[in-house]
């Protein structure tokens, strides 16, 4: 066992972690949201898992750190390459598909029990993302920062994107920090 996976970083982590430097792809999430990811997915053992931007597949790899032998996984990534190579990545684990397109595809798969909307979707239709949910599903999205103010602010300006999931009345929801410059927000879709 290496020395990052005693301290819980998994090898499939590890393996995508080594496909973004080989791609030059810098957007992928930290560990902190990782291990979050992880967590989520291990509370829906047999549930549907799904991911809006697999990127080189980080996340995805975390999400699957954390299913159980009955869940599944779906990710959809709108870039060939890296696409390709996250599916590389999964080979073998018929719970993980990895889809090329728009965000949208995931669609066919829902309702799903967790789902980590990192690309598409989150921005531009935040009401159907919300539909997309299984009643008592999670919703994680990430790559926020922290405002102490209420209403949320970035950049002097409300944060309309990130008041709208956190007021949406579909939703119990909640911002945690993930790192001291970096925070996610979390929403449990009601039944």
């Amino acid at each position: 066992m290496t020395g990052d996976e005693e301290r819980g970083v998994p090898a499939g982590v590890l393996a995508a972690e080594r496909v973004a430097a080989r791609l030059g792809f810098g957007k992928s999430c930290t560990r902190e949201v990782g291990r979050l990811l992880a967590c989520a997915a291990a509370v829906k053992p047999g549930g549907t898992v799904a991911e809006s931007g697999t990127g080189a597949g980080v996340g995805a790899a975390w999400l699957r750190s954390g299913l159980g032998p009955g869940a599944r996984l779906v990710t959809v990534e709108r870039d060939g390459e890296l696409a390709r190579s996250s599916a590389e990545l999964f080979e073998g684990d018929d719970r993980v598909q990895v889809l090329h397109g728009d965000w949208r595809l995931l669609e066919g798969h829902a309702p799903f029990d967790v789902f980590f909307c990192d690309g598409g979707g989150k921005r531009d239709d935040p009401d159907r993302v919300v539909e997309l949910l299984a009643p008592g599903g999670l919703l994680v999205m990430d790559d926020f920062t922290p405002s102490p103010h209420w209403p949320p602010r970035f950049g002097g300006e409300v944060d309309g994107l990130r008041l709208h999931y956190l007021t949406h009345s579909a939703l119990e929801a909640t911002e945690v920090l993930s790192a001291p410059g970096s925070s996610a927000v979390l929403a449990v879709r009601k039944a």
